[in-house]
């Protein structure tokens, strides 16, 4: 039997950045701590502040992959739905949690004091958990296998931090990157041929046009360093082997 895989979606939520006016960086964040973690992320999906469209996105992705993120919505204004829409996809009610009002309590009381508005980022699912967040204040929450994160990326980051080593993964992935100036085109069977000889390797191709010459980067993915090196080194042998330049790291 192989390796067991661990497998994460995420939803993000949030009409800004649908418009463009917000470009996203929750997405490569964590798939990065998903990967230290051990568990790969397998989805995205980018959803409108509407109930019907997050309840549908949570459900088939916490359905689908051992675990559901989701980032965005869960502010202090009317636009913020995000739990509401959680609690409907797990057939929940929402409660005020009581240690999330007592954090807010004592975080907001040299700051104007816990008004009805700060007070709904107490709000959750009902039966959740909360997730540390040392940023503001307002606590991340965990109800079942989705965990619900800010939007903002730096309070997104404390609350991974929060959640490191507790989730079940398998081994981290490792990368190596090999670039060249090749065409995709002209190397593409000597890729599949190499990664097809190295039992869990996985080898991604990233073509750029760059100073009027074309080239790729090649990452190679594994989770046995040994094998990650072995493979990259039989890909950068291969490159010059046909005439071409291997550059270690990328171009």
């Amino acid at each position: 039997m192989g390796e067991r895989i661990w497998t994460a979606g995420l939803v993000v939520i949030g009409d800004e950045i649908l418009s463009g006016r917000t470009q996203d960086k929750n997405i490569a964040q964590l798939a990065t701590w998903l990967n230290v973690q051990g568990i790969r992320l397998s989805e995205v999906r980018v959803v409108p502040d509407v109930e019907g469209r997050i309840v549908e996105a949570v459900n088939a992705l916490r359905a689908g992959y051992d675990y559901c993120f989701t980032t965005g919505g869960i502010g202090p204004t009317h636009d913020d739905i995000t739990v509401d829409a959680i609690a409907v996809a797990l057939g929940v009610g929402v409660v005020i949690h009581p240690e999330a009002r007592a954090v807010l309590e004592r975080y907001y009381e040299t700051r104007g004091g816990l008004t009805d508005a700060r007070l709904r980022m107490a709000r959750v699912p009902e039966g959740a958990d909360l997730i540390p967040n040392r940023m503001s204040g307002a606590p991340g929450i965990r109800a079942g296998n989705v965990f619900i994160l800010a939007g903002v990326p730096h309070i997104t980051a404390g609350m991974l931090d929060a959640l490191t080593g507790t989730l079940e993964g398998g081994h981290p992935v490792l990368s190596r990157t090999i670039g060249s100036w090749a065409a995709e085109s002209e190397i593409a069977d000597f890729l599949g041929e190499t990664e097809r000889a190295f039992e869990g390797v996985a080898i991604g191709s990233y073509p750029f046009f760059r100073d009027g010459k074309t080239g790729a980067n090649f990452v190679v993915r594994a989770t046995d360093q040994s094998v990650l090196d072995a493979c990259a080194e039989a890909l950068a042998a291969g490159l010059r082997a046909r005439g071409l330049e291997a550059v270690e790291g990328g171009i």
